[in-house]
This record gives C-alpha cells, structure tokens and sequence, in this order.
C-alpha cells in the first residue's frame, strides 16, 4: 500500500532498503490543477448566481411596478380583418364596433397617443408574424409629421407589451438602442415615485390572476373598451381655451423625412403582404380649422399628393366627406379634435 502513495523502496549503496520519491512533483502539479479548476468552478457558480439573483430581483421589481396599462389590452395578436393604427385621435375618434357594424368585418383599435410612423409600422410586422389582418386603416395626424417622438418611456410603452418575436427585436434595435439604458433594464422607474400602495396591490392582482378586465381601465374622465376603443366623457365646452391647447401645427417646411420615410415603408410592407392600405383623417372642430386655416389646408394638401403618388385611398373627414360628420365644437372633449362618446359612437 505504500507503494502506491508517493514513495517506492529501493536500495542504497550499501545494499540497505531506503525510500525512493518519484513522481512527487507531478503530482503536486496536478492537485494544483485540480484546486484551480475547483476554484475556476466555484467562481463561475458565483457568476451565475449573481446573475440570476439581479435578473430575479429585476423581475420583481416589474412585477410589482409596472402597471398593467391600456396597451398590454391594445396590443393584440388576435386575428382581425381590420386594423386600425394612429394616433390618439383615431383611438377616441374610430370605434371598431360601430364600423363593423357598417363592414360586417371584425375589428380592432390598435391607435395609441404617441404612436407614430415608426410604432405603426413594427406594430404591423408584429401582426403579419402572428395573425394578418386583410386591411390596415391608417389614422393620419398631420402634427405627428412635423414632430419627432419623445425618447424614452414613449417606445417603452409599445415595447414592454410586444410578445416575444421577431418584430419586438427589431423594435428594440431600431427604437430602444436610442433610449436611456433604464428604460429597457429598469421599465417601471418612471413610476416607482408615482404608485401608492393600493396601486401596487391592485397592479399584482391582476398579473397573479390573469385578470386584466377593461374595468381596472375605467376613469373619471374616460373608459376602455375591449375593442381598443377609448370612449371620452362629454366636457362643458363653454370651459375650453384653444389658446391652452397645444396643437401641432403642419408646415411642409417642418417635414420630418423620417416619419415620411416609415409610412412609406408600412405601405410598402403592406403590399408586400397582400394586406389592403387606407389613410383617414378624423374630423377638426370647425373652430380650429379656421383659426389655422392655412396650416390645415397646407396639410391636407400635402398628404392628398403624397397618397395620390403612393396610390392609396385617402378619406379626409375634414374635406371631401366634411359633411358626413359633426364639426361643432359641442361634440368635441377639446380643440384638437378628440371627440366625446356621442360623436364617435354615431
């Protein structure tokens, strides 16, 4: 048994039996392999453990932070024959249930304030990777074009509620790369100083049950529909100051080309999808087309051109079918056109 430790007996000079070493420094080389392949292991293990942990806590924090918004119901995956996409105009102005009332086609709501060219056109790869709609209905807001979007929790809105694809990657590298890095780590830090503790329950609730039923949606000035639809509360309108409301204004001069260049490439994807494209502005009080007169007309006559050379049908709700729809201020929550429930239900 000695033998096979470290020594082997041999013999002297003088005949007598003595211990020989051999291998002994090759196997202190290989024990300090082992113990530096041990230690190379265990920090790995920390590594990960590490990561995980911030990925675990991270997780949670979203969890218990991020609100359960209007868009997770906004974003579908659905199968619909008509979409529409826009701004926050078409998101009060167009109910989806009382065009399919007209069409005898399904529809769905998926305008959103803050939606621009951009959003709109990762929206619809989204769709066409999971259910393709037979036609795209494009609310058109002339100020949307003369603007550029807001950096930040503006793309956070539409990116948190993509489903895992391949138009939620490509949304990220175009849009989020731009952003603070917070936004995409760290999506509920813009409201962890705005929650009250009712709120962060009731934001659990829904997430652990599943339940995100329109009502939580319900406030005192508007509510949600299944539809995508976002019903307005009539106002006093006697109340309302155009001079406080902060309209876009069109010029061709303040053009932005990038805005230009993604409505081109959601037309162009469109056709290349075999899905049906439409363009629609919703109805201005007639009050704010007069006092900007020249900026509408301006707009109008910028996207009848632009629409015409793409070969796109264009209904202008403000021009050529101004009289199919109320232009009285009466009918409006304010002087930029958002519409009150009776008007945009008619």
């Amino acid at each position: 048994m000695e033998n096979n430790i470290e020594n082997t007996m041999g013999n002297d000079k003088n005949g007598k039996r003595k211990p020989v070493k051999r291998n002994v420094k090759r196997k202190k080389v290989l024990r300090k392999k082992r113990t530096k392949g041990m230690r190379c292991l265990i920090s790995g293990g920390k590594l990960v453990g590490g990561i995980a942990t911030v990925l675990l806590v991270l997780f949670g924090l979203d969890y218990l932070l991020y609100p359960c918004t209007f868009m997770r119901n906004t974003v579908t995956t659905e199968a619909h024959q008509d979409i529409f996409l826009g701004t926050s105009h078409g998101k009060i102005n167009i109910d989806p249930d009382v065009v399919s009332e007209e069409t005898g086609r399904s529809a769905h709501n998926l305008c959103v304030g803050g939606e621009y060219a951009v959003d709109a056109y990762y929206l619809t790869k989204l769709m066409i990777e999971t259910e393709k709609p037979e036609r795209i209905i494009y609310e058109v807001d002339p100020g949307y074009f003369v603007t550029e979007k807001e950096v930040g929790n503006n793309y956070l809105l539409f990116y948190h509620e993509f489903p895992l694809s391949r138009a939620k990657l490509e949304y990220f590298q175009a849009t989020m790369m731009e952003c603070d890095f917070r936004t995409a780590i760290f999506p509920w830090y813009e409201y962890i100083f705005k929650y009250d503790l009712e709120k962060v329950w009731e934001t659990v609730y829904q997430k652990w049950m599943h339940n995100y039923d329109v009502s939580f949606l319900k406030g005192s000035t508007q509510e949600y529909h299944e539809s995508g639809f976002i019903e307005r509360y009539p106002v006093d309108t006697t109340q309302l100051s155009m001079e406080n409301e902060a309209l876009k204004l069109f010029t061709r001069d303040s053009v932005k080309q990038q805005n230009m260049e993604y409505l081109e490439r959601l037309i162009d994807l469109c056709r290349e999808n075999d899905i049906e494209f439409v363009a629609v502005s919703t109805p201005v009080p007639a009050s704010t087309l007069v006092a900007y007169e020249a900026n509408y007309q301006d707009a109008w006559n910028y996207f009848a051109e632009f629409f015409e050379k793409e070969d796109v049908r264009y209904l202008n709700f403000n021009r050529e079918y101004y009289d199919l729809f109320p232009h009285d201020i009466s009918n409006y929550t304010d002087y930029d056109g958002h519409m009150n429930k009776e008007a945009a239900m008619r």
